[in-house]
């Protein structure tokens, strides 16, 4: 473990599979019971900032390390890609219930990015895709890696795997200035006190500004609510229920000061 990582990921503690644990900046408490955590986002230092989730697109296999952990076809032409419903995210500090809480999962952290801008079907032009971005976050995708590979083996969706309450874990965004580079973000995972997955941006196979075009050439882009999941690094593992969970970035500086706890 790396002493910049260690010192990073001192300072993001989160409890997200507790139900006991305590809340952080982005506060439930701030909605109203007919408003359920699944279906809210909030920005970081503006507590009573919530936005509806539209889509929450997936990116997979977009590692290469990650591929070959899973013994998996490497992709070279054109991303894999997977929805997951907007009832799957869960806020940090939310109490939204964990589906399957019997199960094992598997966890799988990724740089999140929130559309800002819409962006009708296909008009996404090269060189202007950074514009589209609102918001950048840190998320888990929970994945039943048994259910995972049983579906794949019949050739069917990976719905269940991947789409069920809780299964997309959200941190509050940071909203994207000028100063803050997106090309530079690296971040951690620890699961009980043990550095799980640590990652940046770069060793993308397919890259945030290709993501963005081509998830806009077969359909428009919505601001405030779209999320793209942008891939998970090597490292995936078990995580289940009462397990501690930190997450945290360790680049680019504007964003290692950033703290969810």
């Amino acid at each position: 473990r790396s002493s910049m990582g260690t010192r990073v990921l001192a300072r993001c503690a989160h409890r997200l599979f507790r139900s006991s644990m305590g809340t952080s900046d982005y506060r439930d408490s701030a909605l109203s019971e007919s408003a359920p955590a699944a279906e809210i986002l909030g920005l970081s230092g503006q507590p009573s900032t919530f936005m509806p989730v539209q889509n929450l697109w997936c990116i997979g296999r977009n590692y290469v390390e990650h591929v070959r952990e899973l013994d998996n076809v490497m992709p070279t032409t054109e991303p894999v890609i997977f929805l997951k419903s907007s009832s799957s995210v869960k806020s940090l500090s939310g109490k939204t219930a964990l589906a399957f809480p019997g199960e094992t999962f598997h966890h799988e952290i990724e740089m999140v990015v929130l559309v800002g801008a819409y962006t009708p079907l296909g008009s996404l032009q090269e060189g202007n895709e950074m514009s589209r971005v609102h918001a950048v976050g840190l998320g888990l995708d929970l994945t039943r890696r048994g259910k995972q590979s049983e579906l794949k083996k019949q050739g069917l969706p990976w719905t269940l795997a991947k789409s069920f309450a809780g299964a997309a874990v959200l941190s509050p965004f940071t909203v994207v200035t000028e100063e803050l580079n997106l090309a530079d973000v690296s971040f951690a995972l620890e699961v009980n006190g043990e550095l799980r997955q640590s990652g940046h941006v770069s060793q993308m196979i397919f890259d945030l500004p290709f993501q963005l075009r081509y998830i806009n050439g077969f359909v428009p882009l919505l601001p405030g609510g779209d999320i793209i999941f942008t891939g998970t690094p090597e490292g995936v593992g078990p995580a289940r229920c009462g397990d501690q969970v930190r997450m945290c970035y360790l680049s680019p500086p504007s964003l290692e000061k950033v703290a969810f706890d």
